[in-house]
């Protein structure tokens, strides 16, 4: 499955003309959208502002590497697959021995810097040309916002890493040393006040969405409200997330099945509750394919199954620990979880009636636990052709924002903040949800009075826990809420599998340090 990606040169010496040219050829062999172009005013730049989301499906923004650093690394969520498949993942990100040198943390590295590569690309030709318009300015807030994800996700693995803001074609010029954690912070900053104002509050012409998945106003504000959160400015993430609320485009979907549900003819993608998502799809016996391998690196994979079982790579499994410290009365237990040997629960609990085949434990292939919120829809499968594990899912959507993050986001916000009312009311939001929407004095999903500041930020912390399992939320979360003095926090939660404090941050990659001739010097301890 993976592939040897070392030969892509770091960004730090890498020449901006050949990133554009191969970053060319694929935008305009892929367009990510559904939409065409005369459906809305064209801008100067619309060419390389579409670019940029296909530029989010390479493998360090949706497959492996994103996995790796995003979730397996946490204590909810394993590898998976079979041991000697990606053997020295186990080693690296669940045993928290970091490699300075390897396909899946260069890729990661290089995917970030070459998206960052591109919107500076695309911001200095909006400089050059001088756009005014509406529509380029849209484009141009687009590449503020994905230059800011990429900065954000480099800075939460690595820290302090180049401020590579700058459009440069001579490859020397990318060569300059890391930059400070309050610089890389004012430069997202700034790129999100810029996206929050450029974009567009919706897509929508004559009551249509016409770019479904597009960014918005909401979400540079959620994404910014995440950059807040991680830094504790409790006050700024309060104020983006009731900007994001306020603006009425977004509410919690009524059954949390819902929110991943990729049927025939888009069912469940783009809900009420997206606030953005990578869009993938593929037609009839897979024609028009716009897809990743997102969904179908996380499906089921049973090696003593039959080829109907093998609807994927089966990496990002549910671990026991998830299981066991999940109350069994939460729905959303059975709605993420998948139980090898058990019924996929029906439509009730996002499954299409089906049994999965019994665990075999030493079976090369086969795992008790399976995450739901990739589980595919039969009948795509037989529509795309795609049923088995070379490519068992690749049209579904990763979930990047949804606006559930930013009702809890207020949640803690409003606790830091003494505002126990606020706090205690957003989680009600959430928990109800859960429960089917059973509503007060309800037994399933209880709601939780506010007490303390103390026993609310617990609340909320599991809360967390509970609704964004396998979405890649909770290593991160553990690492900014060290020191817990409730226990909830990376020493305590990851100890046990070999977490150290200098495993808040991943080495830099080696092939970069080499490529920039000491300029780029090695994270502490390693």
């Amino acid at each position: 499955m993976k592939k040897n990606i070392k030969i892509i040169g770091s960004l730090l010496l890498a020449a901006t003309l050949f990133l554009t040219i191969s970053s060319c050829s694929k935008f305009l062999d892929r367009q990510p959208l559904t939409a065409t172009l005369n459906d809305l005013n064209q801008g100067a730049l619309e060419a390389q502002s579409l670019g940029l989301y296909n530029t989010l499906r390479w493998a360090g923004f949706s497959t492996l590497p994103w996995i790796d650093f995003n979730s397996i690394r946490d204590d909810d969520a394993q590898k998976g697959s079979s041991t000697t498949d990606g053997a020295e993942i186990n080693t690296e990100f669940e045993t928290f021995q970091y490699t300075k040198d390897d396909w899946a943390t260069d890729t990661y590295w290089n995917d970030h810097y070459s998206m960052i590569n591109l919107c500076n690309q695309e911001l200095h030709w909006a400089d050059s040309l001088k756009v005014t318009d509406p529509a380029s300015l849209r484009n141009v807030g687009e590449a503020h916002f994905f230059r800011a994800y990429s900065f954000f996700e480099l800075v939460k693995a690595y820290g302090q890493v180049p401020l590579l803001n700058f459009y440069f074609t001579n490859a020397a010029a990318g060569i300059i040393p890391k930059a400070s954690i309050a610089a890389l912070y004012a430069q997202i900053d700034n790129d999100l006040d810029s996206a929050s104002k450029l974009l567009p509050l919706n897509w929508v012409v004559g009551g249509t969405n016409r770019y479904p998945g597009r960014l918005t106003s909401g979400a540079a504000n959620t994404l910014w409200a995440q950059t807040y959160l991680f830094r504790g400015q409790w006050a700024k993430v309060v104020t983006l997330c009731n900007t994001v609320i306020s603006s009425g485009q977004y509410s919690l979907s009524s059954n949390f099945t819902d929110i991943w549900k990729d049927g025939l003819n888009g069912a469940g993608k783009n809900g009420p509750e997206s606030i953005f998502e990578m869009q993938c799809n593929i037609g009839a016996n897979g024609t028009n394919n716009n897809s990743t391998q997102w969904g179908t690196s996380q499906n089921v994979r049973q090696g003593g199954a039959s080829v109907a079982w093998n609807l994927g790579w089966g990496w990002n499994v549910p671990t026991k620990v998830l299981n066991d410290a999940w109350d069994p009365t939460d729905p959303r237990k059975q709605m993420t979880i998948l139980y090898s040997g058990q019924s996929d629960g029906g439509p009730a609990l996002g499954g299409y009636g089906a049994t999965l085949p019994a665990y075999a434990p030493g079976a090369s292939l086969d795992q008790p636990f399976w995450n739901k919120k990739v589980y595919s829809d039969p009948a795509m499968r037989q529509f795309t052709g795609q049923i088995n594990s070379s490519g068992g899912a690749d049209w579904i959507n990763h979930r990047i924002l949804r606006y559930a993050d930013v009702i809890l986001m207020l949640a803690e916000a409003s606790n830091e903040l003494a505002d126990g009312a606020t706090a205690a009311k957003n989680l009600e939001l959430i928990r109800n949800r859960a429960s089917g929407n059973l509503g007060t004095g309800r037994t399933v999903v209880p709601a939780i009075a506010f007490v303390s500041q103390a026993q609310m930020r617990t609340a909320i912390k599991n809360e967390r826990r509970w609704e964004f399992a396998m979405e890649g939320y909770r290593f991160y979360d553990l690492v900014r809420w060290t020191p817990a003095t409730d226990g909830i926090d990376a020493p305590n939660a990851l100890g046990g599998l070999g977490y150290q404090a200098k495993n808040a941050l991943y080495p830099i990659p080696q092939p970069a340090i080499n490529l920039a001739g000491g300029v780029l010097v090695q994270n502490p301890n390693y």
